[in-house]
């Protein structure tokens, strides 16, 4: 009898230490933070998008599936990419670190070359129990960066293996054939081909041919997308979900639906189509990106003169007809995300790599140092923060979406990380927050250099300021200085750099450009 009461107590004890080691188990922060509870993510990056939008304010862009996403989340009026050109933009973003950490500052350079063991955003989700996936423009169309994904980046048959200038013109599709006919003679190999022969090259800028979404490329793999939610829904899994979209990148290329949307003869066109007053040379950019297109070739440099009007009305009825055909896609990725139930436990984040000068300081397309370029849009809406359906007008980077991400999906950050969380933000958007932000830009060659000298222009934005010094790379001199008063002067139509009056205020923003990111940090 003793002998059966002692076994029966030794059970029952042994019954209760293991409730409270489930309890103190299943309530621990740790458990908290395991896989099953965190959030999925669904990262959509479009490239070239500036922020003209409804949710900016824009009264003539129609993006009403982004002005419906803005609503329910945070946008963030004044986010800074860290270089306003693709590659060193989306590698950086990707790898929580600044260019010049990278040393990735052109569309050459593959990060893993340069620093072969970082562990990037999506790969840092996969550590701790993510399933990662991409389709569409993530990393540059050429670096898909195999070690970042947990399956195969995601391809539609059909497209060359980069889908940027797509044809459905009859005329346009005749003209990409005797090029890619020309080209064959010169020896170029079969990389440059899709599973179907289709050739990667750009003819006409703009494209307006009555097609389905689909038609395209950011259409047909917005119906892929929709099916991978519905895979990574039955995996049982936390998932990274990473979508990038190619318009409105050039050729503007969209259904003619979407050109319908505006009347060119109402676009308003840039208010300051000249040169900022004494700006220096390698300020501007040359509009190459521009130029290698058939129908503008011959258009001048910005400091050469401004494009026709009409020129210029075709290529901002083609710009803002691709923000909404991009629109319309990332609402139908929405909506698949909501009908399958995932929308009220997944973070969403839209954020263009850059911005995009429409006729602005005569130029067109990006890679310079000014407003325009570096600042683009940033919305973002996680589950239950308290300032969903608000703006924020601190100053913030895109170097920040890594920590940021990290945190509010509980994952530890990562040491080396060079941005910082703006997790308090969506929690309290007027507190006090970083008192300057950096970019630069990498002038390197005769395609980028208007004088064909290799220069570094690096940039500090403060609240007020915009200061920036552009160095000889070849000799290591001080070249030019940019100072733009943003209080007076935000479309920096006058470069203030060297006046008498401002000489402190200039010395003093150039001795925190030297010093650097750390020092801006909210304290």
């Amino acid at each position: 009898m003793s002998n059966r009461l002692a076994y029966s107590n030794s059970a029952l004890l042994a019954v209760f230490v293991s409730i409270c080691i489930a309890f103190l188990v299943f309530t621990s922060p740790g458990f908290a933070n395991e896989p099953k509870s965190r959030p999925n993510v669904l990262f959509i990056a479009v490239d070239d998008l500036r922020p003209e939008l409804g949710c900016y304010g824009s009264k003539h862009i129609k993006s009403p599936n982004l002005d419906r996403l803005a609503a329910s989340g945070v946008v963030f009026t004044r986010a800074y990419c860290q270089e306003a050109v693709c590659n060193p933009s989306r590698a950086s973003l990707l790898a929580g670190l600044r260019p010049d950490s990278l040393r990735v500052w052109d569309l050459k350079t593959d990060f893993r070359t340069t620093r072969p063991d970082v562990v990037t955003l999506p790969q840092q989700f996969m550590r701790h129990g993510y399933h990662a996936v991409a389709i569409g423009k993530i990393y540059h169309n050429t670096k898909p960066d195999p070690a970042s994904w947990s399956e195969k980046k995601l391809h539609i048959d059909g497209y060359p293996f980069d889908p940027d200038a797509v044809y459905r013109k009859k005329e346009n599709l005749e003209a990409v054939d005797r090029r890619r006919d020309e080209l064959i003679r010169q020896g170029l190999k079969d990389r440059y081909f899709g599973q179907y022969g289709k050739w990667y090259i750009k003819t006409q800028a703009t494209e307006c041919v009555d097609v389905p979404d689909n038609a395209y490329y950011d259409g047909a793999q917005t119906d892929v997308a929709i099916k991978k939610l519905a895979e990574l829904k039955e995996r049982k899994q936390p998932f990274f979900f990473a979508v990038g979209y190619y318009r409105p990148h050039l050729p503007f290329n969209a259904p003619k639906k979407y050109w319908d949307l505006y009347d060119r003869a109402s676009i308003p066109l840039a208010e300051n189509d000249f040169l900022p007053k004494n700006a220096p040379l390698m300020a501007m950019n040359t509009m190459q990106e521009l130029r290698s297109y058939s129908d503008f070739t011959d258009a001048p440099r910005p400091d050469q003169g401004p494009l026709t009007e009409a020129q210029a009305r075709l290529l901002r009825h083609g710009y803002y007809a691709s923000v909404s055909y991009t629109d319309a896609q990332i609402g139908r990725l929405l909506d698949g995300l909501k009908n399958l139930g995932l929308e009220d436990n997944t973070i969403v984040i839209v954020w263009g790599d850059h911005g995009w000068k429409l006729g602005e300081h005569r130029s067109w397309c990006k890679m310079t140092n000014c407003e325009m370029d570096t600042r683009a849009p940033l919305i973002i809406r996680a589950p239950g923060v308290k300032e969903n359906g608000r703006q924020c007008d601190r100053l913030v980077e895109f170097v920040d979406i890594y920590p940021t991400l990290c945190e509010l999906a509980g994952l530890p950050l990562r040491d080396e990380l060079e941005g910082t969380s703006f997790v308090p933000l969506l929690e309290d958007r007027t507190r006090p927050w970083k008192t300057a932000v950096f970019s630069q830009y990498l002038r390197d060659d005769k395609w980028t250099a208007p004088d064909g000298i290799p220069y570094m222009g690096r940039s500090i934005r403060t609240d007020r300021y915009r200061y920036t010094e552009w160095t000889n790379q070849q000799t290591q001199k001080l070249a030019a200085r940019e100072l733009y008063d943003h209080r007076a002067d935000p479309a920096e139509n006058t470069n203030l750099a060297d006046q008498p009056d401002l000489a402190e205020v200039q010395s003093g923003l150039a001795r925190r450009l030297h010093t650097g990111w750390k020092a801006e940090r909210p304290k």
